[in-house]
């Protein structure tokens, strides 16, 4: 997942008058040109050196690849900063120096092509998490067949080589590194960081490659969607690079089992990681958990479903600490690779993930079970927070749907930045109201404005084919992107009637709200004043926060929520007639959902 470019500082306190190496190398980078750039594997090749040479191993450092050999090009202040830096991470423990110089690699590469690649680093802790949750599942390190397909800089290479070393104490050198050897494997797209990721696994194993003689290359260069396929591992374990991309046909249709529209690509790794775990084998993947309920990976679901159920799933429940300024929600995975699926399998154990304080590593707390749905490519619902645990139980017994409730979902038709010439300050001829995503309020109201910068109030629909555009009816708006950190991930508001009226040629809204529309031409059994108020409920949220693993507000997700039966609205609905207050509509939610 995305770090900052955060070295440590040195384990010896530094003079207060010095900055310590860690904040002089951040700005010698911050003064890098864009042709220095150029030459950042340099850079992070003179920290690896440093950081070997401090160590004192006695060892050559592993040839690196051609790709780094004999360049140069880094200027005599900044090469001097990396040797400093370097020496200063020799005090720390081989994981925490693979995780920053790591973030250093990520760091100094275009932002385009760290895109492109999908290259995000995982911070220790989640590491050795993911490492123990694999170790729960049995995983005996002692005989254990092992590969990461995305080993970055040996986030994971390194504590399983540890793993496997520990539970070959005892054993004569030469053969417990020849068990290694044989059985540790990482594949990474990057030649620089697989380097990277041997190193470290031979500085963490300094003390057994001394005494073995034996020098380990567990991670080679290459990718992983084309590499050969077999099932070979008792253990498939990592941190998949995520990220849409466009596949050519011959990769969609290798895939096709796990793909519906767009192709992300962590679930093409997840794919393969079923194919290339044994029988019985596990996988461990660090993952977002859009994958978990979104409409583009519900043929993955299935292949899960079918193929590798999940034992144990954990979410970060606050990312702060843990994975500062990032967006998408991430879980914490193991799978047990089977066959098909004759009967429902075992249920699997929540927990939530908690940064526990600084250096305090994290706290885990226990949320209950999931038992996979019926139907397998179905939303997987579970609670993304511990207090969410019940009602996650009770959202699967639920079987009624917005559908039901009388609507579907479309997304705002105008994507304003196709129509500037026919968007507008004043109202001419023809002109209809734009309603931005500004229109619905944090406290759930419908205010038609357009205050914001390059927001205009009108649009002037074209004479023939814009008709698509418009809408007479009222429905209900709803805020189409919300992040799990803001007080209410539903903010809804009813567009009501009246404001219709006073526009009888019609509205257009913008692409950043969903619309609840009607499904058809008579009322629905649950007026559009209901639903808005039931979306902006305590309850509503909670519910909703069970299915979205995004910062998106799907459609699919909306649409696949469980909701009480409309039956049972009388009292919410007397409430909303009355013009209640939000607590009372509140509480009467709640009792919709079995809140107590």
């Amino acid at each position: 997942m995305p770090r900052r470019l955060n070295p440590p500082a040195a384990t010896k306190p530094a003079p207060t008058d010095a900055p310590e190496p860690g904040a002089l190398l951040l700005a010698a980078v911050a003064s890098l040109s864009a042709q220095q750039r150029r030459h950042g594997a340099a850079l992070v090749q003179q920290v690896v050196r440093s950081w070997w040479q401090a160590l004192d191993t006695g060892l050559d450092l592993a040839l690196p690849p051609a790709a780094l050999r004999g360049q140069s090009g880094l200027e005599t202040d900044v090469a001097a900063v990396a040797r400093a830096y370097g020496e200063s991470l020799a005090p720390l423990p081989v994981a925490q120096v693979a995780d920053r110089i790591g973030a250093l690699r990520a760091g100094l590469m275009p932002g385009e092509e760290r895109a492109r690649h999908g290259v995000y680093y995982t911070p220790p802790a989640l590491a050795a998490r993911l490492v123990d949750l694999a170790e729960q599942g049995r995983v005996d390190w002692a005989t254990a067949r092992v590969l990461d397909p995305a080993a970055g800089c040996g986030a994971f290479l390194v504590p399983v080589a540890l793993r496997m070393a520990k539970a070959l104490k005892g054993t004569e050198p030469a053969l417990a590194l020849r068990s290694i050897a044989n059985r540790l494997r990482g594949l990474e797209l990057d030649p620089v960081a697989a380097w990277i990721s041997g190193v470290m696994v031979e500085a963490a194993l300094l003390p057994l490659v001394r005494a073995g003689g034996q020098r380990l290359s567990p991670c080679r260069a290459g990718d992983a969607l084309s590499a050969p396929v077999a099932s070979d591992y008792d253990l498939v374990i990592g941190n998949p690079p995520y990220g849409r991309l466009t596949l050519a046909p011959e990769i969609r249709a290798r895939f096709a089992r796990s793909l519906y529209g767009h192709a992300n690509l962590y679930a093409l790794f997840m794919d393969l990681a079923v194919r290339w775990a044994v029988p019985g084998g596990l996988v461990a993947f660090l993952t977002p958990s859009s994958f978990l309920a979104g409409d583009y990976f519900k043929h993955l679901r299935r292949t899960l479903s079918d193929l590798a159920p999940p034992l144990t799933l954990d979410f970060v429940d606050e990312r702060k600490g843990v994975f500062d300024n990032v967006l998408q929600e991430t879980v914490l995975a193991t799978y047990r690779r089977t066959g098909p699926r004759k009967k429902r399998p075992e249920r699997a154990l929540v927990n939530m993930i908690r940064a526990a304080g600084e250096g305090a590593g994290l706290t885990i707390l226990g949320s209950g079970y999931f038992t996979l749905p019926d139907e397998p490519t179905a939303p997987w619902i579970l609670p993304r927070h511990a207090s969410e645990t019940g009602l996650a139980a009770r959202l699967r017994t639920l079987d009624s749907r917005l559908a039901d409730w009388g609507y579907r979902v479309a997304t705002g038709p105008l994507v304003w930045n196709r129509y500037k010439p026919q968007i507008a300050d004043k109202a001419g001829r023809g002109a209809v109201p734009l309603v931005w995503a500004e229109s619905v309020t944090p406290d759930g109201r419908f205010a038609y404005r357009c205050e914001k910068t390059n927001h205009k109030p009108w649009f002037h629909p074209a004479a023939k084919g814009d008709e698509w555009l418009l809408t007479r009816r009222p429905c209900v708006l709803l805020q189409r992107t919300t992040a799990k950190e803001q007080a209410r991930r539903l903010i809804a508001a009813e567009m009501p009637l009246s404001f219709l009226a006073r526009h009888p040629r019609g509205v257009t809204v913008e692409n950043h709200l969903n619309m609840l529309l009607p499904l058809d031409d008579g009322p629905p059994p649950v007026p559009p004043a209901v639903l808005a108020a039931f979306l902006n409920s305590r309850a509503a949220d909670r519910a909703f926060r069970c299915i979205s693993g995004s910062v998106a507000v799907s459609a699919y997700e909306l649409e696949a929520m469980p909701l009480p039966n409309p039956a049972a609205l009388k009292e919410l609905t007397a409430l909303v007639v009355a013009g209640a207050a939000r607590d009372r509509l509140d509480q009467a939610a709640d009792r919709l959902y079995g809140i107590a």
